[in-house]
């Protein structure tokens, strides 16, 4: 069964690409490269032995994506392909509700055109704002978002559901939190272009020498030592739960089917504590200095995914050192 991954060259969606051939689906990729690699193609044939089939463009291109659903006679989606910074949103709003939104809808079109009924859908915790109570369930209430980034994410659900509500694409929204780490063969990890808008390679490309330091922004938040808390999950585990959700949507029978999924590992961590286990795990400091507060940040958040393991038969099975140890694995090998 072939599987179109749109952004399958990406951090999360080559691992994804990774999972799906293991579990026996021929994934077929579109990528811009606009946050991805050449390079992890190579990664990924290191892996698998053979290099999955791959195209060059945007999938806003709607002729070309077109052609892409029918030559490769493609039988699902899964969705990756977005812009994902948060303080980049912030800072270039217009950008994210052109490319995340503008994607999705070419992405629905073209699945209705062609009766592609099966889709699995990057989403993420930020459609919750900052929450109330914690853990967030699939039922907490979805907040006014934090940033342009998290308010991409409430609309594309948004049309992602309302479009399931009136057609056969049967859709899975996977709400996952921090994904880290890096396959545990260092072929595949996380590798930004330019300068990295998440924590975790911010922390082992200081420990590698190539920032001079770490900025932590804020410590005087409401949590166990000042910084913001989030739940950190391992990359692997993250690809691995995208194959579940697709393989349950094969599962399913009505005519409308439209869900949500809680993906991660169910508690959280603050970030001195992942600076400060990094070092421990891995032997090296980071030298790091704490700065302002960061427009868009949420306090804290963790979620409960007891639905995901329950009804995707599907759980975390890495731990944060192991994350971590992996992360500066991939680190040590693209940059020595």
């Amino acid at each position: 069964m072939k599987i179109l991954v749109t952004g399958g060259a990406g951090f999360i969606g080559s691992h994804t690409v990774v999972e799906l051939v293991k579990a026996g689906y021929i994934p077929v990729i579109v990528d811009n490269f606009s946050n991805s690699v050449q390079s992890a193609l190579v990664g990924i044939k290191n892996i698998l032995g053979f290099e999955p089939t791959c195209y060059q463009f945007d999938c806003r291109d709607k002729a070309q994506l077109k052609e892409v659903l029918i030559n490769e006679k493609i039988e699902g989606v899964i969705h990756f392909a977005a812009s994902k910074a948060v303080g980049e949103s912030v800072q270039n709003p217009l950008k994210y509700y052109d490319n995340n939104i503008g994607s999705t809808i070419v992405l629905l079109e073209l699945m209705l055109e062609l009766n592609i009924k099966n889709l699995v859908f990057s989403s993420s915790c930020t459609v919750y704002g900052e929450p109330e109570f914690i853990p967030v369930t699939e039922q907490t209430p979805r907040q006014p978002a934090t940033s342009p980034y998290g308010s991409t994410k409430v609309m594309c659900e948004d049309i992602l559901r309302d479009t399931a509500a009136i057609s056969p694409i049967h859709t899975i929204a996977l709400r996952y939190f921090n994904p880290i780490g890096a396959h545990e063969s260092a072929e595949i990890g996380e590798l930004p272009n330019g300068v990295p808008s998440n924590l975790i390679p911010f922390v082992t490309q200081t420990a590698a020498g190539i920032r001079e330091k770490l900025t932590i922004f804020g410590n005087d938040y409401d949590t166990v030592d000042g910084t913001n808390v989030r739940d950190y999950i391992h990359v692997v585990d993250l690809a691995k739960a995208h194959v579940a959700a697709f393989s349950y949507l094969k599962t399913i029978t009505e005519t409308h089917f439209y869900d949500t999924f809680n993906v991660g590992t169910g508690s959280g961590n603050s970030v001195l504590e992942v600076v400060q286990t990094f070092e421990k795990v891995n032997g090296v400091k980071v030298n790091y200095e704490i700065g302002p507060r960061r427009s868009g940040d949420v306090e804290k958040i963790y979620g409960d995914v007891s639905k995901a393991n329950k009804i995707l038969n599907w759980k975390t099975e890495k731990t944060l050192e192991q994350s971590l140890q992996d992360a500066w694995r991939w680190q040590k090998k693209v940059s020595f």
